[in-house]
């Protein structure tokens, strides 16, 4: 079977990320039946970039341009898409909100991974929003995109349990550890199930 046929029997998707790019280099080399066909990120300098760069995959960079529509910019990230077949995008760490552009191009093939257990402590601080408020387990969670904060429907979870003296970083390494686990578990159970 030749690279090209291999590469089309696996399900094509985007991740989208903002940061360094933990989640996606685990989602990457976890050998999932995926062909990642794009990189989407919104910030030029982010380290994910060049993680993507490293291995191959076209990367779109879409930042949010000062008084821009959301629907604009998704506009834009909606043709790259599908010039490129993406069937599910996957958010590893990308901090902007999905918008109905994207939501209803792409209804149920959006899954997130949010750092605390939700309905708990959405949000972007989900890791500082737990440890302030002293709670002895947080987690990971994997739920579907819709159109509130970390509010579609919970895949998967898994507990973190706070120890005695941990410092935020201790709590913080111990979720990223976890994450980088459970999404590409989940997203292979998904695939399997044929939910994706």
């Amino acid at each position: 079977m030749s690279n090209k046929q291999l590469k089309s029997t696996k399900l094509p998707v985007a991740i989208f990320a903002s940061g360094n790019g933990t989640n996606f280099d685990a989602i990457a080399e976890a050998g999932l039946p995926i062909d990642i066909r794009l990189l989407v990120c919104d910030h030029h300098d982010a380290y994910v970039v060049q993680r993507a760069k490293r291995k191959g995959i076209d990367v779109l960079i879409e930042e949010l341009h000062k008084g821009e529509k959301r629907s604009i910019r998704e506009g834009r990230i909606l043709e790259a898409l599908k010039e490129q077949g993406v069937k599910v995008i996957i958010l590893a760490g990308y901090m902007r909100i999905v918008g109905d552009t994207l939501l209803n191009a792409f209804p149920n093939k959006i899954i997130n991974i949010h750092p605390a257990l939700l309905p708990s402590f959405p949000g972007k601080q989900g890791i500082l929003d737990a440890y302030n408020a002293g709670v002895n387990k947080t987690g990971v969670t994997i739920h579907f995109v819709d159109s509130g904060i970390d509010s579609g429907q919970i895949i998967a979870q898994e507990e973190v349990f706070r120890k005695e003296g941990d410092s935020l970083a201790d709590l913080e390494n111990r979720i990223h550890d976890v994450e980088h686990q459970l999404y590409p578990r989940t997203i292979l159970q998904l695939i399997k199930k044929g939910v994706i």
